[in-house]
């Protein structure tokens, strides 16, 4: 059942609301914490959730995961909201008052605010129980290595909470405040960590012919697997790009020849089947320039993303919510290239997930990007409307 929305009163979630959420975010953003060392910020979620009254209130799902359970008074749809835990390990470089009290470690992905968003449905929900059915507040560890949801799935109280219908927004800069971008279909491409490690064995620098080194095949692969990329758009299903981010040769020494080298890459398509392709290429070059030289050679992944596909069902919902507070839809640069986990709760029921206009600032990951409090109150709104299209 879905019912037609319309704007929720102003006092849904009053000025005061508002300014502690704000500065509850800005307690985050002080003491970022890593995926799958969330552990005081779950803290400080389940401290928050409880003056709400959740029915039952989840811990240590899938790692440090929090879900909050509110129940309806009938029988009904069991609806999830989504959020994340985790920050990333950058050195912020911004000045707010509040910035990062740990050196290295940041919220610049805007984590901090999807817990405020979500910990302002928690205040509505407090004040609103669902009519019917279960709407259920899951902040997730992890999501920045794409461990995460995975995780939480594979918890065996996990059955629990299994949606019928899972919802998230992520805030996006660029895309102008008072609007989003959302679609039908790929919201996120597909990506993977190509670890390579080559081996072969070291030898005096004067007398390089006597070792193997491993310096020319990554040459070769720095610049082969960078060529599997091409230039289409992430919209056409045949997108492809592999990026170099990390290489290491031998020692700091300029009296031995090298004997070893890692080289890490990260693969990305728009869809899981292309990825399969791109995988088998990569690997297919590995072993040609290891074998080359006679090279032992190891491939491992790590940050395993699936793309992120939005179901029908769920985004017609999202958009319905986004238009009834006022938020213009577009699918401008759709899908992102960038990846996330969200994706895996659509193998348990539709699912749907929109990027929230943030403005101009600087883009997510960068050192000195902070998240706009002012999407708090809007963010809290659309999710609402969410709830109120099938709990209420």
């Amino acid at each position: 059942m879905t019912s037609a929305p319309s704007p929720l009163p102003p006092d849904s979630l009053t000025n005061s609301d508002i300014a502690e959420l704000t500065a509850w975010r800005h307690r985050l953003h002080q003491d970022p914490e890593l995926s799958g060392e969330e552990r005081d910020t779950a803290a400080r979620v389940v401290a928050m959730l409880l003056p709400t009254a959740p029915d039952h209130t989840l811990t240590e799902l899938g790692g440090h995961g929090v879900a909050a359970i509110y129940e309806g008074a009938e029988p009904g749809p069991t609806t999830l909201l989504r959020c994340e835990l985790d920050a990333l390990p950058i050195h912020e470089t911004g000045t707010p008052p509040y910035r990062s009290n740990f050196p290295g470690k940041g919220h610049l992905c805007g984590h901090d605010g999807h817990m405020a968003i979500l910990a302002g449905v928690a205040r509505w929900l407090s004040r609103n129980r669902p009519a019917r059915g279960r709407a259920i507040l899951l902040f997730q560890p992890a999501e920045e290595t794409g461990a995460g949801a995975a995780a939480v799935i594979a918890d065996p109280r996990f059955g629990e909470i299994a949606p019928d219908l899972s919802f998230a927004l992520h805030n996006m800069p660029g895309v102008p405040f008072g609007a989003a971008a959302l679609q039908d279909g790929v919201m996120n491409c597909a990506s993977r960590g190509m670890k390579i490690t080559l081996t072969g064995w070291t030898a005096h620098a004067s007398l390089p012919e006597s070792g193997r080194s491993p310096a020319p095949a990554l040459a070769r692969l720095v610049s082969e697997l960078t060529a599997l990329g091409n230039d289409l758009h992430q919209s056409d299903p045949d997108f492809a790009r592999v990026t170099i981010t990390h290489a290491r040769l031998g020692e700091p020494a300029f009296g031995v020849a090298p004997g070893a080298a890692e080289l890490w890459a990260t693969l990305r398509t728009q869809r899981d089947a292309g990825m399969a392709g791109l995988v088998e290429k990569a690997e297919a070059m590995v072993h040609e320039a290891a074998e080359a030289l006679g090279l032992e050679r190891e491939i491992t992944y790590h940050d395993i993303f699936r793309h992120c596909e939005n179901t029908p069902e769920a985004t017609k919902i999202l958009r319905a919510a986004l238009e009834a507070e006022g938020i213009e839809t577009t699918e401008t640069d759709l899908p992102m290239r960038a990846s996330e986990d969200f994706g895996r709760f659509a193998d348990h029921g539709p699912a749907a997930m929109a990027l929230l206009g943030a403005g101009d600032r600087p883009a997510l990951h960068n050192p000195d990007y902070d998240f706009p409090d002012a999407l708090i109150g809007p963010g809290a709104r659309v999710l609402i409307q969410c709830l109120r299209a099938r709990l209420y």
